[in-house]
């Protein structure tokens, strides 16, 4: 305006006025803008307040941000996490003082998401998000030290071993004691080792104890050590217990409600959900969401608008007409098994993005059922309202699930209804227990089997059946189609079919049809009467009556097993925890002062120093040459050169690894997980395609190649040995074919007659110093597990309590031509190379796992089963031990620890 003015200004009145305002206005502005920094700096200022609000948010997020490496239907995304926690900031309980106010947004929001999250969980993950929870909240305080952390959850620390001998071997296992050695070099755990002398009344009482996590620690721990780290000492001495100190350490830190899962709760999911939120169902097996869904349809008087399709192939048009329809009318739809109609899953996930408030009918829900499955749309899961529902666990649980489904006229179905509502219980409880043994692991099954309500029902149909057909009990009829047909059809293990006839028998008998007869040694479990006075009209009501009184938990007696059994499947569910919560870890510092990178260099290196050269296989060749004499020349070289190849991948990998750490040459994918698997102490990918099966650690598994290899090269360098270390071949198939290849050769013999003798040999390795003269080897390196063997009575006997494993004695392995096989007094026992049994066969036919059976003397009952098809091509009965079979007794040439 100053330009343009013509003239004195001061005469301007026009231009004068607008400069008076643009002054106002000037004054206005600076005025506000004086406010606005005084109101941004209240804002700031009130926000600040909130700033723990937020903290707890972002820790909350990044606790539920892995878990699809858990499952991969733990998915959850930011949108869902943000509208969840508003919803719960809204709903706090308001307060005029901001203290309480944040407190409460705090603790509402944290236990709204444990709920929410639970919900969608399968039981088993519950209490392990529970604790990830208490851990993620306790970081973000900086309560947790990242050591102590990592010793936890992987056994190791960055430091190197302690150099000391297990002070206490006959209570103190290997394991135990090479972690005490690693918690030892930690900084609050200084003199841990040293304690195992001095405090050794202290320390056997807390391994002796029902409740570990109880009892206090020895002078100066039980004073200087909060609830974490004496979940660190109890990793060590009693892992089986992690469980029930996790529970109190939870509850200590969050409260007792977070170690109480909320109850399946389907008003609450739907009331959680929307016209375009579906609600998804997550099946375990034997689970079955429909019928809970139908009763709530039928409440919210939607029973008649339920449309329900199970998709399979060519039901995906079908499913998305339903859709379409229910969308414009109201309609709820059910999908089932969505897991099988994978293709279909991409049309799934468009119409679920499709679906617009505006134009759907309020009353629409979109249902889904389907099994944890990679591919089922993340979308679709990240959104929607996730639910599981497990069926009801325990003897006593599905006794009553199998007769809830009972009516009294059901059980006077046939002519004969006293034996029938004798054999009917007695096939409820073989239908109990073949379920239940799946929670013991391979302890219980080899491989974990699908059985289901649809086994028991077939089974009960034909048992009425065969009781009008037969004027007496067809036992063995009964017997084959259960066991072999229905339940059998499912067993793909010839160990597993074993077991399953032997639990079989113990029902379907004469003796169940007595009173009282005994289904386990404590006398808890048995054939009750058909009827009772209290209640003679109804029948059903005494059956219930009986259920209803049995323990909730049971011990594993009645499963025919040891009590050790429940503390192989405690420390089993521990140590999975911390591998899923190792799994989990973001790469970062590993503390202490050292870089990740450094600590696997050191790693590496020290791996790398360890490992002895390769086998100079032409030499070897030459010493030990192919001879038809001696199979054992052959067996040798083979042996050298799996053990080369093992070793070559080691020696060019571990260089290449500590020169990508120093960014000499690029670190490739294989390079990184490799990297990985050495913080974490896991056995490389790489290695483990070229290695022999093992469970163990990465450090225990170094330890027990370099044995290995001790053992291979003490044969090389001195002649065949007297003794053989089983456990020390790559293919030890191959070894026991050479030694009958021996014998056979030696003795001018078939070796097609030739069958295996098995004698426990008394004495120790040390004082076995030549070859039996009578032909076949001396063997030795297996390990029992549910039971152990008496030298003194010449054999098995029940195990010692906490004693999972225990050494086999020094066997001669005979070879016998045409030998009778026992009529009594043996235990057929199964032999693996490692602890998970199952195993797959090889391109030469063998199993990558099972190595052979062995007759181990016994003195108890002896039964008569025939062999199955995959034992031999000749159907013949072998004498066999109930007792073991049902305990699950296997000897095994490597352990996990």
């Amino acid at each position: 305006m100053l330009a343009n003015s013509q003239g004195n200004i001061l005469d301007d009145t026009d231009l004068i006025d607008m400069l008076g305002k643009a002054k106002v206005t000037s004054e206005d502005i600076n005025e506000k803008m004086a406010e606005a920094e005084v109101t941004e700096k209240t804002i700031d200022e009130t926000r600040e307040l909130y700033r723990g609000v937020a903290n707890r948010a972002s820790l909350l997020f990044f606790c539920i941000a892995d878990l699809s490496i858990v499952d991969p239907m733990y998915q959850y995304s930011l949108s869902w996490f943000i509208e969840n926690f508003i919803k719960s900031c809204r709903a706090a309980e308001p307060s005029d003082v901001l203290a309480t106010r944040l407190v409460n947004l705090i603790e509402y929001a944290t236990y709204s998401l444990y709920r929410n999250i639970c919900r969608s969980l399968f039981e088993e993950h519950k209490l392990l998000f529970s604790f990830l929870l208490t851990i993620k909240l306790l970081q973000g305080r900086d309560e947790i030290d990242a050591l102590e952390w990592r010793f936890l959850i992987s056994g190791s620390t960055p430091s190197k071993d302690v150099d000391a001998r297990n002070p206490n071997p006959l209570w103190i296992e290997d394991r135990a004691f090479s972690e005490f050695c690693n918690l030892t070099t930690l900084p609050k755990f200084d003199g841990l080792v040293a304690s195992l002398t001095t405090e050794e009344d202290t320390w056997r009482a807390m391994f002796d104890s029902n409740d570990p996590h109880l009892s206090r620690l020895p002078v100066p721990f039980q004073f200087s050590h909060n609830t974490f780290q004496k979940l660190c000492t109890l990793r060590c001495i009693r892992p089986d217990r992690m469980t029930e100190a996790i529970q109190l350490f939870v509850a200590e830190h969050l409260g007792q409600r977070f170690i109480e899962p909320p109850t399946f709760d389907l008003p609450g999911s739907y009331a959680d959900s929307s016209v375009t939120t579906p609600l998804i169902f997550v099946l375990s097996t034997g689970s079955d969401p429909a019928k809970d869904l139908l009763l709530f349809a039928d409440t919210m008087k939607m029973g008649r608008k339920l449309n329900s399709i199970s998709l399979g192939q060519g039901q995906g048009v079908i499913a998305a007409k339903m859709i379409d329809d229910a969308i414009s009318s109201g309609k709820w739809v059910l999908l089932q098994n969505c897991h099988l109609a994978i293709s279909w899953m991409s049309s799934l996930e468009r119409i679920c993005e499709e679906l617009n408030p505006d134009t759907t009918h309020r009353d629409f829900r979109l249902w889904l059922t389907s099994r944890p499955s990679a591919s089922f749309p993340t979308s679709v899961l990240q959104n929607g309202v996730k639910m599981t529902k497990e069926p009801p666990k325990g003897i006593r649980a599905n006794l009553k699930n199998s007769y809830m489904k009972m009516t009294d006229d059901m059980l006077d179905a046939t002519g004969k209804p006293e034996k029938y509502r004798k054999l009917l219980f007695g096939l409820a409880f073989f239908h109990a227990i073949v379920i239940e043994r799946k929670r013991f692991g391979p302890l219980g099954w080899n491989i974990p089997y699908a059985f289901n309500d649809t086994d028991y029902d077939i089974s009960r149909a034909q048992l009425e059946m065969f009781l009008d057909f037969y004027d007496v009990v067809p036992y063995k009829v009964l017997c084959v189609m259960t066991s072999v047909v229905n339940y059998g059809g499912r067993v793909t293990d010839d160990k597993d079919m074993r077991t399953i006839d032997v639990i079989l028998d113990g029902f379907f008998n004469d003796k169940i049809l007595s009173d009282h007869y005994w289904f386990s040694k404590s006398g808890t479990y048995k054939s009750i009467p058909v009827s009772s006075s209290d209640n003679p009209k109804s029948p059903l009501a005494h059956y219930l009556n009986y259920i209803d009184s049995l323990p909730l938990n049971p011990d594993p007696e009645v499963f025919g097993m040891h009590e050790n059994a429940n503390i192989t499947r405690a420390i089993a569910e521990t140590f999975k925890n911390f591998d899923i919560v190792l799994s989990l870890q973001p790469r970062m510092s590993a503390g202490g002062g050292q870089s990740r990178e450094m600590i696997i260099e050191m790693q590496a290196k020290e791996i790398e120093d360890k490992l002895p050269p390769m086998y100079d296989i032409d030499f070897i060749s030459v010493r030990y040459p192919v001879m038809y004499e001696e199979s054992m020349n052959t067996v040798l070289v083979q042996e050298a050169q799996r053990y080369n190849n093992l070793l070559y991948v080691m020696k060019t990998s571990l260089p290449l690894l500590q020169r990508a750490l120093k960014g000499l040459v690029v670190m490739s994918a294989d390079l990184e997980t490799m990297s990985n698997c050495i913080f974490n102490q896991k056995v490389p990918p790489g290695w483990e395609r070229k290695a022999y099966p093992s469970l163990k650690a990465l450090n225990p598994w170094v330890d027990e190649l370099l044995e290995r290899l001790k053992f291979l090269t003490h044969w090389i360098n001195d002649g065949i040995p007297p003794v053989f270390w089983l456990s020390g071949f790559f293919f030890p198939q191959g070894f026991l074919t050479g030694t009958l290849q021996n014998h056979a050769r030696g003795f001018n013999i078939p070796i097609d007659t030739l069958s295996w003798d098995f004698i426990m040999v008394p004495d120790p390795v040390e004082r076995l110093h030549i070859k039996p003269q009578k032909g076949g080897c001396y063997a030795y390196g297996l390990f029992i597990e549910g039971a152990r063997w008496d030298t003194k009575q010449y054999s098995l006997v029940d195990p010692i309590p906490k004693e999972l494993f225990s050494k086999m004695p020094v066997m001669h392995l005979m070879p016998v031509k045409h030998r009778q096989a026992p009529q009594s007094g043996i235990y057929r026992c199964p032999v693996y190379k490692i602890l998970t049994r199952t195993g797959t066969l090889s391109t030469t036919g063998h199993s990558t796992n099972f190595v052979m059976w062995i007759e181990v003397p016994s003195n108890k009952d002896t039964i008569f089963r025939n062999s199955l098809v995959s034992e031999t091509n000749l159907q013949m009965q072998f004498a066999d031990q109930d007792y073991w079979i049902k305990a699950g007794v296997a000897c095994f040439l490597s352990l996990r620890y």
